[in-house]
């Protein structure tokens, strides 16, 4: 069973930092690309990053420069560093598996990040 569990959420200043951790069990990690989504209140699910299971990375034009995706294939994690953070980039933060700038596959229950003064 495919299981992402996210962390590293929480209550941030504008222009301040987070970093979110995604731990991945279930399947062969290091085969695989993974994302992070997220969704704000009363919007529809967004396709934030990322990252093939070679390093690849690609990113949503509103993150990126702010935004680095990363993984640990040997703690089968990926992890999201965001700075300057935007009270616009407020929504759940979900890890998925997959490729590419879509938001279909497994993900897990999402981590809240909350950008406010």
């Amino acid at each position: 069973e495919v299981q992402l569990v996210e962390s590293g959420g929480g209550l941030v200043q504008p222009g301040g930092s987070l970093r979110l951790s995604c731990v991945a069990s279930g399947f062969n990690f290091e085969s695989f690309g993974m994302r992070w989504l997220r969704q704000a209140p009363g919007k529809a699910l967004e396709w934030v990053s990322s990252i093939s299971g070679g390093g690849t990375k690609i990113y949503a034009d509103s993150v990126k420069g702010r935004f680095a995706m990363s993984r640990d294939n040997a703690k089968k994690s990926v992890f999201l560093e965001m700075d300057s953070l935007k009270p616009d980039d407020t929504a759940v933060y979900i890890c998925a598996r997959g490729w590419g700038t879509g938001t279909e596959g497994p993900r897990g229950q999402g981590t809240q990040v909350t950008v406010s003064s």
